[in-house]
């Protein structure tokens, strides 16, 4: 009976919290980044080739001086261990850890030729390789934060298959099965949840203007197009409120599953 923690707490308090944001310099991750902040936390902004963005971002957010950008490279497990260090030298543990950061590239699913070997491995490193070892390298903090939250920004293509390639659609659906392990593993000081949205308003996926997340928002029963800071609050409510959640999927797409 001594493990067993007691229920009826309220909402995260996150003044002192620490987070980290993969691919936080831009899309989901910025506005993942400006909500944490405005609850108090201190925010590490994750990033890639966009360092002069995560910087402005960085000093742009409220609380200054208590964000930084960091180099967060998916496909280099070294670099995601130093950069562990380097926030436990700077904060000493942390509380937060939101796997933003992914890619993809629109290639019809009949076209099985057009999905090379090199894309599809480029795909499956930044999305599920990336996210587990930046996870790894990160868990150790998180353990001692006591009371954290791995979130991962997921896709309902995991659960459909329908998306911008057949990789993309692999990936997402080994990263929430990846997400249940981890839920199962890291008890009870780290929760893990996926965060599934559909087509967001973003240039993430190249080719897909506006227009067309507009025209999928159109053919959903809520017919809302989905925002990035629509999964950032998402995001947030993971963070803050589901305390009893852990190793699940949260769906944002204003019902395109149905």
């Amino acid at each position: 009976m001594s493990d067993i923690r007691l229920g009826g707490q309220g909402p995260l308090n996150l003044a002192g919290k620490v987070a980290i944001v993969s691919g936080g310099s831009g899309g989901i991750g910025a506005a993942t980044a400006q909500r944490l902040a405005g609850k108090g936390a201190s925010v590490v902004i994750g990033y890639n080739k966009g360092r002069d963005r995560a910087d402005a971002l960085a000093a742009a957010l409220p609380g200054p001086g208590r964000h930084m950008a960091m180099c967060l490279p998916m496909d280099n497990s070294e670099s995601l261990r130093a950069a562990a260090s380097e926030v436990e030298r700077t904060f000493g543990c942390a509380h937060v850890l939101v796997n933003s950061a992914g890619t993809t590239k629109a290639i019809d699913h009949a076209d099985l030729d057009g999905l090379d070997d090199e894309t599809f491995d480029a795909i499956l490193i930044t999305n599920v390789r990336g996210p587990f070892a930046t996870i790894r390298a990160f868990a150790p903090l998180l353990k001692a934060g006591g009371d954290s939250i791995i979130v991962n920004v997921s896709s309902i293509s995991g659960e459909t298959g329908k998306g911008s390639s057949i990789a993309y659609c692999a990936s997402k659906a080994a990263l929430d099965t990846m997400g249940k392990s981890l839920g199962r593993v890291l008890g009870p000081e780290v929760r893990v949840i996926s965060i599934a949205p559909a087509a967001v308003a973003t240039d993430f996926v190249p080719g897909r203007g506006r227009e067309g997340v507009e025209k999928q928002a159109a053919s959903t029963p809520l017919r809302r197009v989905c925002e990035p800071d629509d999964v950032a609050l998402a995001i947030l409510s993971a963070v803050t409120h589901l305390r009893l959640s852990t190793g699940t999927s949260i769906v944002v797409d204003s019902g395109r599953h149905l």
